[in-house]
């Protein structure tokens, strides 16, 4: 992605507050009791115990000294305490201990770092940290409360994702005006494709609050700047308070302190009207709440059920009435004062100009709509989206502007004219600059073609050495009746995957490269000269390949389970897999990879190991496919760098998502991320504990630390699972996902530990671990006897 953390940072400016940054006046603390209270060096907050209005439960928090008492943060908000005899230490090694009236811990900041002379202190932004008492550098905390934000959201908070420690800050409301606990609805930024402000009813997307467009959330406009305060997605320091929560109904409110009325009162509130519920019109259509019905296909579409549409049960959304034409006589249909739709699926880059994102999206027939990523000014950056446009409305105010791809039959004026009536004016300038470009340009391939020649890299070789058959484009057409829609089986990156059937009968899979992506030629090169020189029961069988002139297809034998993905996450077919098969599958990956890192003459790193490239034959025997971004190493090379990072985000190492390195340690780390999904039942990024927000691996991480690995299993085999073999399967998965390429194992090793009864090495953390560490599992029976609340707490600390 290219950043390091997706933040948004606000501030309020008002003439009569003024805050105090000096440090060396703070208030400290290295212990607190029920019946005290820290109190901030200017006196807007205080650090205490309390106890919610209709509750008798007691909870330790921070809130803005005002009448009434608003908290914004709560410590224990799961685990709340029974009586009036809480204290609140900081140890030694600089951990804040939450301890109930029988000393048993109820809540620990978990401080992975030690300080000589740790000490708690509340600054007066509200925010509640652990620091050397000896350190004098402002802003070096062991701790923060910052980093573990509640339903509120201070000036000064960050609210995103720490691409590099895997932190993730977001807000989670209470359950109720009682009960601090985190409720149903969460409020956080999606990384996934152009970061987006979503806000979720546990995993349901309820609203898109919108991408930033360098002004505001183009689903709240209200939150443009005005004199009295800003709103940026930037890295900002911020000096006074405003409140921004998610109600335990769901909605997301700005409120302002109003000293004439000594109360809070509400500035703005995103969600207003039906509009704003997520994707009500479905794909490809327009949500208007000043309209009747609110819901109308975008133009150049019709509704996909036109009597479900009728009926005002849009959830079908709207398909096109016309084909594109998939040349550069497609046209763009523009739109005004919209929000843009969902970003997930996007592409995005800041350094080009609108006129050049028009002619990158004209080139791929996947794209379907573009716009400004920036529309301040004359606007800057690229946006481009590829597949159906979801949760698109229009706005009475504010908004920004769109271009959505028609067929050149619909669109009016064909793109071919728009954009040579664009670029007539820089047509001289534009030779000149072309002319010196494709010069520099030959220079460069000649001398990279040389250096990758000198190197015998494989993507430079020619094709005389694919050693495949080469079948002709007619036999492909007539196999998959003219590629015909009943034959598709799917679609990647870079393009659809076909069933088709030889005159002989053969059945096969053909992958036609879509002709608009040239980014997949390199791609259609790997497998080709890859798969032909690899053979392993358990990698999918390459048959040849076709090349016709701009048409390249791969031809695979037929795999008619499909993939891996189609059953352990399908609610019906995960049946079909009991434990046995899963072990079966499990073992077949772990022999295919060894076979690729160390058993074939080739030394490969396939760098997208995920549940879809699992395909599964007759007899479910794993076979692992896709091998277009796979990179081969010669020689003794065991590791490489690049600036390009592909795979799939969910399965990539940290090492690799975030530097570009990949080695065979990059594949172990994702075949554990698939021993967890297939153990679980359960997808690493689609996945969200509702408790504590994490992911697959951190509530893997959890529950191993809690001693309550089996509660991991998926139901649906448990009864067929056998425990010991479950533990040991999951016991490997996190020893191949830990942080460090070098604490992981290689296939070798993870394939004799999986067939074998020797003890194993303790995992270590795993990468893209997330917040903080589980709320302590009950240990009232014996079960669970000897991972008490003060064991649990060491264990970490010496594992970290």
């Amino acid at each position: 992605m290219g950043v390091v953390e997706v933040i948004f940072v606000y501030s309020l400016f008002f003439s009569i507050l003024k805050i105090s940054s000096a440090l060396d006046a703070m208030n400290t603390t290295q212990s607190l009791r029920d019946g005290e209270t820290l109190v901030s060096t200017g006196g807007s907050f205080e650090l205490g115990f309390f106890t919610p209005a209709g509750s008798t439960s007691r909870y330790l928090g921070l809130w803005y000294k005002k009448s009434p008492q608003t908290v914004v943060w709560v410590a224990n908000r799961g685990i709340p305490i029974s009586n009036k005899f809480g204290t609140l230490n900081v140890t030694s090694q600089g951990i804040l201990v939450l301890l109930n009236g029988t000393n048993n811990i109820v809540w620990s900041s978990n401080t992975s770092t030690t300080a000589q002379n740790p000490v708690a202190q509340l600054l007066d932004s509200g925010n509640l940290v652990v620091r050397d008492g000896n350190d004098n550098k402002a802003d070096n905390f062991l701790w923060q409360s910052f980093d573990y934000p509640c339903d509120t959201l201070l000036p000064g908070m960050k609210l995103g994702s720490n691409l590099v420690t895997g932190l993730n800050r977001f807000l989670s409301s209470w359950k109720g005006k009682e009960n601090p606990a985190p409720g149903q609805f969460t409020l956080g930024i999606d990384v996934q494709g152009y970061p987006q402000l979503i806000l979720r009813k546990e995993t349901r997307i309820m609203y898109r609050v919108g991408s930033w467009n360098g002004q505001y959330f183009t689903g709240f406009p209200e939150l443009k700047p005005d004199p009295i305060y800003t709103f940026e997605f930037v890295f900002n320091r911020n000096e006074v308070y405003f409140k921004l929560t998610v109600t335990p109904s769901g909605l997301v409110q700005l409120f302002t302190w109003s000293h004439q009325t000594n109360d809070w009162y509400v500035f703005a509130t995103a969600v207003v009207d039906r509009c704003e519920n997520y994707a009500l019109c479905g794909a490809n259509a327009r949500c208007d709440s000043n309209s009747s019905p609110v819901c109308d296909c975008l133009d150049g579409f019709i509704p996909k059920s036109p009597t479900e549409w009728n009926s005002q049960n849009w959830t079908g959304g709207c398909i096109r009435r016309t084909p594109l034409d998939c040349t550069d006589k497609d046209g763009f249909q523009s739109y005004t004062g919209v929000k843009l739709p969902d970003t997930s699926s996007s592409w995005y880059d800041d350094s080009f100009s609108l006129v050049e994102c028009e002619g990158l999206c004209i080139q791929n027939c996947s794209c379907f709509a573009y716009a400004n990523l920036d529309f301040r000014g004359r606007g800057s950056g690229c946006l481009r989206w590829f597949g159906d446009l979801i949760d698109t409305r229009r706005l009475a105010e504010g908004g920004q502007d769109i271009y959505i791809r028609l067929a050149a039959s619909q669109s009016g004026v064909t793109g071919e004219k728009k954009r040579k009536k664009k670029t007539h004016a820089g047509v001289i300038g534009g030779a000149v600059i072309l002319g010196s470009s494709i010069l520099i340009l030959g220079i460069v391939f000649c001398i990279r073609r040389r250096k990758h020649r000198k190197n015998g890299n494989f993507e430079d070789r020619k094709e005389e050495e694919m050693e495949l058959p080469m079948l002709d484009l007619t036999t492909i057409e007539h196999a998959t009746d003219n590629f015909s829609s009943s034959k598709k089986l799917g679609e990647g990156g870079f393009g659809a995957v076909y069933k088709g059937e030889l005159i002989e009968g053969q059945e096969i899979a053909v992958k036609r490269l879509s002709k608009s992506s040239g980014q997949g030629l390199n791609e259609f090169k790997n497998e080709v000269l890859l798969i032909a020189k690899l053979q392993h029961r358990n990698l999918v069988k390459l048959l040849g390949c076709c090349i016709h002139e701009d048409e390249k297809m791969l031809i695979y034998e037929y795999m008619p389970n499909r993939s891996l993905d189609s059953f352990i996450f399908d609610p019906t077919r995960r049946k079909f897999l009991d434990w046995s098969k899963r072990t079966h599958i499990i073992d077949g990956i772990a022999r295919g990879l060894l076979y690729l890192h160390q058993d074939s003459r080739l030394r490969i790193i396939h760098r997208d190991i995920k549940a879809s490239n699992i395909l599964l034959d007759n007899e479910l025997n794993p076979k692992i496919s896709d091998f277009g971004l796979a990179r081969m190493f010669g020689g003794d090379q065991t590791e490489a760098n690049t600036k390009r990072v592909v795979g799939t985000y969910g399965y990539m190492s940290p090492e690799y998502a975030l530097d570009g390195h990949f080695s065979v340690k990059s594949d172990v780390f994702s075949f554990g991320v698939l021993v967890l999904e297939i153990v679980s039942g359960k997808k690493n990024r689609g996945f969200c504990h509702p408790d504590y927000n994490q992911n697959l691996l951190g509530h893997a991480w959890m529950l191993w630390f809690n001693g309550i690995p089996l509660e991991l299993i998926d139901e649906c085999f448990a009864d067929s699972c056998t425990p010991s073999e479950a533990l040991r399967c999951i016991h490997v998965a996190l020893l191949c996902v830990q942080q460090r390429p070098e604490d992981r194992p290689n296939m070798s090793s993870v394939v004799l530990m999986l067939g074998s009864e020797n003890p194993l090495p303790q995992p270590k953390q795993p990468g893209f671990f997330m917040g903080s560490n589980p709320p302590e599992k009950d240990t009232s029976s014996n079960k669970h006897q000897s991972h008490s609340a003060n064991e649990v707490t060491v264990t970490l600390l010496q594992a970290r």
